[in-house]
């Protein structure tokens, strides 16, 4: 899991070889959302504490009567008393509205409003039903709260540092005065990797009494967003804590009524949150809720392994917890009684079509709507998944109402206001839409070309959309893939996590069906850990999952999580997962570094795994620089232990194919594959799933995993997120070993392309020289070339395809693809690089100064097992520096 702001941020490459790529002005480069939060791991935060677009119910408020809530729903704030089936929308832009807190005098409702480059605080009068600014500055402020008597607010703000940190002010008539830091700014010693040096403190509560809060901080802790403190609401009052356990941003606490108890999620002991409850003076925390009980007509044999209770809302008399809970895998309202136990959802009202029945099921909107339906068809005619975008004519996402909605995590700042959102859909959807034009753009996978759409929505009418998609020039698009000629290609995203703490309940049917609109054929779910926790080690298996059908596969596989020596995808693993899963966690069981991943990479290839370095570098490694150094790829490649690398993933691709040149060029085949490591259950990840795939060449037959994994390991691929690629020398295609008796001056080559974006570069590198730029149309996106090149040396080819700066549709740093290398020998001579040699030595010894200077290993035997390790591979490369 690497770092965007990062690789956003990555300086530039110093490199002495031709096929150093130009450097971007930082300018066109496509931005993290809400940069201005200063925090490690944006994709963490943002996901699991920031809030999200949902087409479904992300957080609750109680009215002073405990008969009716306010709930944030799909960006607007709507209210429904308890029992009805009809809602009221109070919001509805200009931006995205979050987290209502109602006042105890029931006129205001504090909320958070988002509207493209800051998160800020407003106030909802319900009398008149106008909304007031409280906050300004540009900053990411969260959680507001109304202290009981109505006359502050308790909020998460940025304002000092980026950092998240509780603020209060005086709230009167719509105006919040007087803001002030209560909380400090303390940098911790302690090696934290997911969460920053600098404490953080987050989601306060009230006490009844209004002189203390309850809130969530890190204060003294490695892992986790932090335990539950108390302190009185002033500015440099002490803190207490009165309970730790490991937290992800989910906790949120909130204070009952009788000012004896809090409730907060906890995944305590388990893989999903639930809700928990703890002595407003500390004490033993328990559960109120678990995953696997009957409630509301579902048997408890019917459940689904595993789900999250989260954002608790105790009433105000005291009889009610209101919480959200994707236990269907969208969000959903839920209110539990406090004695009792039992549980019921709050009906949310479907948007109902034109013509149908208004009551009792009925969303009243602020604003005129009418209805979309959407289809798309495939070149037969027939009904085809697909990935749709919608923007509406007040320039909001929208989506259906249970189908998920997606935002991407970065976005280009010469593009809308907001990031991109969407949806999957079978083929068919329907959504209200604000009346005016709408902009529909419909996309599946790489081989089809992106269809984009104006239409007219008319209020209180149903509009029709009709869209066909076909395959790219050239090209003829399969179930999975295309084929080319006689060549037969499918698509895998090697790299997708099914659920990681996101604010969905994926299931296996569930994620196959996102692979299908993304037209993929293989989707590795790597199985792997969040922080102490596996939220999917439930579903690991070591065959394909049921869910799998004639047009996708699905596999449950693991990725083994040493952020030390660097991350591992081990696939189709025939016997166990591995365990503890990771290596290197301070004041933790696994806190040595062995197994190193040499060590992984036997114990998986012993039970016929595959094994592959994922996300690499945001940048390229300096040996000999400050910088610390400790990925341990050099050493597996050196000892052959990888299978294939991620060229192209959640890191710089042209940062790990400078890496990658360099290990080709001293000698050794290591075929590129491809990864989103995309959590598949996040409304806002690094995706879709697909985005970061790679292509096998199949053989003849039906396909299989295993007839896949074949073609991986034998090279013959080709990695992208736009482009399509085809490359061959003198008849020998991508992976194959071209054979010459002697130097040839003119060797004949063929290469094409065909993009669904443009690309300013389609170039041959040979031996990490770019040794032929190609012709490109007029419009960036097809090539078809044969020509000649000089082979004077053993070596390797590639055909790359690559932009200076990001291109829509393409939602990733920039459009890249690179094919796995042709290989090249001549006169039977190796492929030799003493400079490259070197530089691994250098990277080695840098590995070997790391390791002595480590003391946590559990026995001497396990450091000299390591040095061993790292002297052997410093050996090969040392063979190759004359």
């Amino acid at each position: 899991m690497k770092n965007p702001l990062a690789v956003n941020a990555m300086r530039a490459l110093l490199c002495a070889s031709a096929a150093c790529f130009l450097v971007v002005p930082a300018g066109a480069q496509r931005k993290p959302v809400l940069g201005q939060i200063q925090l490690p791991h944006p994709y963490y935060y943002r996901e699991m504490y920031l809030p999200q677009l949902t087409t479904g119910p992300s957080a609750a408020a109680w009215s002073p009567d405990s008969k009716s809530l306010i709930y944030s729903m799909a960006g607007s704030l709507w209210r429904q008393a308890l029992g009805t089936h009809s809602a009221q929308q109070l919001t509805a832009g200009p931006g995205y509205d979050y987290q209502p807190d109602w006042s105890r005098d029931g006129r205001w409702v504090a909320y958070v409003s988002y509207r493209g480059n800051a998160m800020e605080l407003h106030a909802l009068d319900l009398q008149s039903g106008r909304s007031t600014q409280l906050t300004s500055g540009g900053n990411v402020n969260l959680e507001p709260r109304f202290s009981p008597d109505g006359k502050r607010i308790v909020f998460v703000s940025t304002a000092y540092n980026g950092r998240f940190h509780i603020f209060t002010g005086d709230f009167h008539e719509g105006a919040l005065a007087n803001l002030q830091r209560i909380t400090g700014e303390t940098r911790s010693t302690l090696p934290r990797y997911y969460y920053s040096a600098f404490d953080t403190e987050i989601s306060p509560t009230w006490s009844p009494d209004g002189r203390e809060i309850v809130f969530v901080g890190n204060r003294g802790h490695i892992y986790g967003s932090g335990g539950l403190w108390r302190m009185k609401a002033e500015p440099g009052a002490p803190a207490r804590e009165l309970h730790y356990e490991e937290t992800t941003w989910k906790a949120r606490p909130d204070w009952s009524p009788d000012g004896r108890r809090l409730v907060y999620a906890s995944y305590l002991g388990q893989q999903w949150h639930q809700l928990w409850s703890l002595p407003a003076e500390g004490g033993f925390a328990i559960p109120l809720s678990y995953d696997s009980l009957s409630e509301f007509g579902h048997p408890a044999n019917q459940l689904r392994r595993g789900y999250d209770n989260i954002n608790p809302r105790w009433s105000p008399d005291g009889k009610y917890i209101a919480f959200i809970s994707n236990r269907e895998g969208n969000t959903a309202l839920w209110v539990q009684e406090v004695a009792g136990g039992y549980q019921w959802p709050v009906t949310v009202p479907d948007s109902s079509p034109p013509g149908a029945s208004k009551m009792p099921h009925e969303r009243r909107y602020l604003n005129p709507m009418g209805q979309l339906s959407i289809h798309v068809v495939g070149p037969d005619g027939g009904p085809t998944p697909a990935r749709i975008a919608v923007r509406g004519s007040d320039g909001r996402a929208y989506a259906p109402d249970r189908l998920w909605m997606h935002a991407d995590d970065s976005f280009d700042p010469g593009q809308p206001e907001f990031e991109a959102h969407y949806f999957h859909a079978p083929g068919q959807a329907q959504l209200a839409l604000p009346a005016g034009e709408a902009t529909v753009e419909v996309t599946k996978g790489l081989e089809y070309a992106v269809r984009v759409s104006k239409v007219r929505i008319a209020a209180g009418e149903t509009t029709e959309l009709n869209v066909r998609l076909e395959p790219l020039e050239g090209v003829a698009a399969a179930a999975g893939g295309f084929t080319r000629g006689e060549a037969r290609w499918a698509s895998a995203d090697l790299h997708v996590h099914m659920n990681y703490a996101g604010t969905y309940r994926n299931t296996p049917t569930h994620l196959a069906e996102q692979g299908e609109a993304e037209n993929l054929a293989l989707i590795e779910d790597l199985v792997v850990n969040k922080e102490l926790r596996f939220p999917d080690i439930a579903y690991f298996r070591t065959d394909p999952d049921p869910a799998s059908n004639a047009r996708i596969t699905l596999t449950h596989n693991q990725e083994f999580h040493t952020s030390y020596w660097g991350h591992l995808g081990l696939l189709h693993l025939a016997r166990n997962f591995l365990l503890p899963g990771y290596a290197g966690y301070p004041d933790t069981f696994a806190a040595s570094l062995v197994p190193t991943n040499v060590d992984v990479a036997d114990l998986a290839h012993a039970q016929q795994g595959v094994v592959g370095y994922v996300h690499p570098f945001e940048s390229v490694p300096d040996p000999r620089g400050t910088d610390p150094l400790t990925n341990e790829l050099p050493v597996d490649v050196a000892l052959g232990k990888v299978d294939y690398i991620e060229v192209l993933g959640f890191s710089d691709h042209k940062s790990t194919a400078e890496v990658w040149y360099k290990l080709l060029n001293c000698g050794f085949h290591l075929p590129t594959g491809a990864g989103t490591d995309a959590m598949a259950n996040f409304a806002s990840l690094r995706g879709p799933v697909g985005l970061n795939r790679v292509y096998a060449e199949l053989t003849p037959g039906p396909f299989s995993h295993e007839k896949f994994l074949e073609a991986l390991r034998s090279g013959r691929t080709f990695a992208s997120n736009g482009p399509l690629l085809g490359f061959s020398m003198a008849g020998e295609g991508i992976g194959g070993e071209l054979k010459l008796a002697q130097p040839q001056p003119a060797v004949k080559f063929t290469a094409w392309l065909r993009s669904i974006a443009p690309v300013d570069h389609l170039q041959v590198v040979c031996d990490g020289e770019v040794v032929r730029d190609l012709p490109l149309t007029g419009d960036r996106t097809r090539a078809d070339v044969s020509s000649t090149l000089p082979i004077n040396r053993s070596g390797w080819c590639v055909l790359r395809a690559w932009s200076e700066r990001p291109e829509h549709p393409v939602l990733d740093l920039y459009p890249y693809a690179t094919t796995s290398p042709i290989y090249v020998s001549v006169a039977g001579a190796p492929a030799r690089s003493p400079r490259d040699a070197d530089y691994f030595v250098a990277w080695i010894d840098r590995l070997v100064q790391a390791a002595n200077g480590f003391t946590d290993w559990n026995t001497p035997a396990e450091k000299q097992l390591v040095q061993k390790q790292l002297s052997d591979a410093r050996a090969v490369f040392a063979a190759l520096l004359h």
